[in-house]
């Protein structure tokens, strides 16, 4: 449960981010996303029932390696699962914004979920089915689509005006009469399928919302940023699974965001990462978001990329995970509660969450798990 004050929210103008991530929790419905089971009030909280993961989060599970880092497939793993769960987000017309191994939750049977949407960024998005052969080499895809964005700040967010996911793919249902050949149809390009598009590549917020280490370089900028955001914070996140560290951290927040902006990306002298590991991470970590690797095509550009080869994409789900945790005792927990049931405030203070790794530009103390 997910227990925030009502005084503390309106006190620092966040009553509309409370209800911006009820909202976005209440759309989702993806096994990497967290399931929203009972939203209610009482008369100093806002309370979010949603899924337990017993296994903690990747931050802690991190520190528990005795690298202090993952092995590449590992990294491979649970990079795999975010990707597919920012990819969700995107067609629903979602920028999360806040991705970092303390916001990623692992479950009891190893695989993850995506938490925390309260900086999430609603917007409109068009999804659309372009044909394999309008796309060029370097990404670019030369249908014009001018619609799937807003310009808007996350303080006004919309209300989503894209598709459900059913609806993304045409369904065909001919008579026999007059059925014609999946290739007449338009499904099949040369053999292959057509790429779905659902980037909501023309969104812009001005907000300065993030975690310092993960924050994009268009934001500590001040140039508007979109969803490209996510695909940077992608990258900083890989980089950090393989590394055990984030790669423009400095000294102090100052420092760190200025590393961000000017500094070039480097690679620890010792670090024994793949080429292809490597070369995703700085795609990635392009800091002109326009030519950042999925800037226009999104996740399907990222799934193809060298590093995710051999990645069976429609059955990740089904995957071996690399950690399994061990099972949580609640005894613990209920000898302790015992006669409290009716005092949450005290109740949460029992059951302790990790303390966050990086510092972020937005206050947590609005908020506790319990």
């Amino acid at each position: 449960m997910k227990v925030m004050d009502k005084a503390s929210l309106a006190s620092r103008n966040k009553i509309l981010r409370a209800q911006t991530e009820k909202d976005i929790l209440s759309l989702l419905d993806h096994p990497f996303l967290p399931t929203l089971y009972s939203y209610f009030e009482t008369e100093k909280f806002h309370c979010l029932v949603m899924e337990f993961c017993s296994g903690g989060n990747l931050h802690s599970l991190r520190q528990k390696q005795a690298t202090k880092c993952f092995t590449e497939e590992a990294a491979r793993f649970y990079a795999a699962e975010i990707l597919l769960a920012l990819e969700y987000l995107h067609m629903l017309g979602v920028v999360y914004r806040d991705l970092k191994p303390e916001n990623v939750l692992v479950r009891d049977e190893g695989h993850i979920m995506l938490s925390d949407f309260d900086l999430s960024l609603r917007c409109s998005v068009n999804p659309t089915l372009v044909k394999s052969s309008s796309i060029s080499k370097n990404g670019s895809v030369s249908t014009n689509n001018k619609d799937g964005g807003i310009l808007d700040d996350d303080e006004n967010p919309l209300n989503p005006t894209c598709a459900q996911p059913t609806h993304f793919f045409p369904r065909i249902l001919l008579s026999k009469k007059n059925r014609k050949t999946k290739s007449d149809c338009g499904l099949f390009v040369g053999g292959s399928l057509p790429e779905l598009m659902a980037e909501p590549t023309n969104v812009r917020s001005m907000s300065f919302v993030g975690t310092h280490e993960y924050l994009a370089p268009e934001i500590i900028k001040g140039q508007g940023h979109g969803s490209a955001v996510d695909w940077w914070t992608l990258g900083i996140f890989l980089y950090e699974l393989l590394h055990g560290t984030t790669p423009f951290k400095g000294s102090g927040n100052k420092e760190t965001l200025m590393n961000v902006a000017r500094q070039p990306l480097k690679f620890p002298h010792n670090s024994q990462i793949s080429a292809a590991a490597r070369d995703l991470i700085k795609g990635l970590l392009v800091k002109d978001p326009q030519k950042r690797i999925a800037y226009k095509r999104g996740a399907t550009e990222v799934k193809q990329h060298p590093f995710f080869e051999g990645v069976n994409w429609a059955l990740v789900r089904c995957a071996t995970p690399p950690s399994i945790p061990e099972p949580v005792d609640f005894s613990q927990f209920a000898s302790k509660d015992q006669g409290k049931a009716s005092q949450p405030e005290k109740i949460m203070k029992n059951i302790v969450v990790d303390e966050p790794k990086h510092s972020s530009t937005e206050s947590d103390n609005d908020f506790e798990y319990f």
